[in-house]
């Protein structure tokens, strides 16, 4: 029987944009589907007493260069965005709209190669409409769906649904009920899914 791989996600996390990249092949290699749960990073961190590695500088250093190596190792392209952090409200209320749709994967695409590959600035909506209209989304359907009020309930939910699980930080994994946080877990993923 097929596992499901539920993970829950931050457009504005460059770990959750790596895990991204590496999660579909994973789950194709283990007869695994993946369950993406959208939510509010900023409204887990406020949950949970969390923040962010940059506020920390040491640390913040840190994570750029372990998040180069990976994807390197990946294969990927990343770059850090200088915009960073990102509010993501509408973002993620965009992914939470797309969700169910064909679209999802590419709504998620044109966001991520925006911010961590191309480094726009996505706190400036011109530059996300600029961004949406280069990948053939219409804006306006766009800021519709962010609008929508059970868009907006469903983000809040999965959020508060990710603090009742556990989660802490993006991306963060389960198989079943066990728990996997960061892109760097990956393997451990891929063994519960064994």
């Amino acid at each position: 029987m097929s596992k499901t791989i539920d993970v829950y996600f931050d457009v504005g996390s460059p770990a959750s944009y790596l895990a991204w990249t590496q999660l579909p092949a994973l789950a194709d290699r283990n007869n695994a589907t993946i369950n993406w749960k959208p939510m509010l990073l900023g409204g887990v961190f406020k949950a949970t007493g969390n923040q962010s590695p940059i506020t920390i500088p040491a640390k913040g250093r840190y994570t750029a260069v372990d998040l180069d190596r990976f994807a390197k190792a990946y294969g990927v392209r990343f770059e850090f965005n200088p915009h960073f952090p990102i509010n993501t409200l509408q973002l993620m209320r965009g992914a939470t709209g797309y969700l169910h749709s064909p679209r999802f994967q590419d709504y998620l695409s044109t966001i991520y190669a925006a911010l961590w590959v191309n480094k726009k600035n996505l706190n400036d909506p011109k530059v996300v409409s600029e961004v949406l209209s280069d990948a053939d989304f219409d804006p306006s359907e766009v800021l519709a769906l962010c609008n929508n009020p059970e868009v907006k309930e469903h983000l809040k939910q999965t959020t508060e649904e990710a603090v009742s699980r556990g989660v802490f930080g993006a991306p963060t994994c389960f198989v079943e009920n066990e728990m996997f946080f960061g892109q760097d877990r990956l393997d451990w993923v891929e063994k519960a899914l064994q």
